[in-house]
């Protein structure tokens, strides 16, 4: 079997970690960076699977053509450009019945007018230092308009909560957890390291369902305590899973798996 990881970064812990497990499986693992290619015309011969670990325009483009092109790709191309857009996500998970953050449109963040505080404003498309910040009042909008001028936001009402981030990850099925001071509560906006966690069984079933809404086989879920149940604040598409024993086992399990059950006739070289 051969397996493509399409990602500017081979040499992340999950991915270096889930490609010697494949490879000491007698597996072949190949690195596909998306970057500096306008099309997919440099992958000749198509692997068995692809796992989509970039979330770039270009990274996207290419897991689409490799999935025109009949190759299975976790998460795919559509899958993962959804959970770029907070706008879209949110009214999706709403639709469903999720219990996910009132979230509400608000062009540019040079033209955000003062809202009830707090709230949270956050970066309509999501990505890498990506804008999140908690606004207090006016002083602090301003301050994040000078330094984000022309940036397209959404905004949520500002939770308090118990003052800790729930981070859920899934893999395959498969639920990882764990929580951490929430930057977001600290008036210094530092937030504390990971601690392991151990998710009440409706928390998990909760993970899984975004799963299922969302069509994502590899994906984390951000949670916080409401006044009366939890509320989902993000998706997030393939995230980095560090340090959560068994994530490695679990992405190249989640590859095998996917290959034999999509199999597909070999692929002609080129496009």
């Amino acid at each position: 079997m051969k397996v493509g990881l399409i990602s500017s970064d081979p040499g992340h812990p999950v991915l270096a970690a889930t490609a010697a497990l494949l490879e000491q499986r007698g597996h072949e693992v190949e690195a596909v960076s998306p970057e500096g290619t306008e099309s997919a015309r440099p992958v000749a011969e198509l692997a068995d699977v692809y796992l989509l670990k970039a979330r770039t325009p270009r990274a996207l483009a290419l897991a689409g053509e490799l999935e025109r092109r009949g190759a299975p790709v976790v998460n795919s191309a559509a899958a993962t450009e959804l959970c770029q857009d907070r706008m879209r996500m949110a009214d999706l998970a709403r639709a469903a019945g999720l219990p996910f953050a009132a979230t509400a449109a608000a062009g540019r963040l040079s033209e955000l007018a003062d809202a009830a505080y707090p709230f949270v404003v956050k970066s309509r498309r999501s990505r890498r230092h990506d804008l999140v910040a908690r606004v207090d009042g006016p002083a602090r909008l301003r301050e994040l308009a000078e330094r984000w001028p022309e940036e397209p936001v959404v905004t949520q009402p500002f939770v308090p909560g118990t003052g800790w981030d729930q981070k859920l990850w899934v893999i395959d099925g498969q639920v990882f957890a764990a929580r951490r001071r929430s930057e977001l509560a600290s008036a210094s906006g530092e937030s504390g390291r990971a601690q392991d966690w151990e998710p009440p069984a409706g928390r998990a079933a909760l993970a899984l369902r975004v799963g299922e809404v969302f069509g994502l086989d590899v994906y984390g879920v951000d949670l916080l305590d409401g006044p009366a149940e939890s509320v989902i604040v993000d998706v997030n598409a393939f995230p980095g899973v560090r340090g959560r024993p068994g994530a490695p086992e679990a992405l190249a399990a989640l590859a095998e798996r996917v290959a034999a059950e999509r199999g597909r006739a070999p692929a002609g070289r080129g496009l």
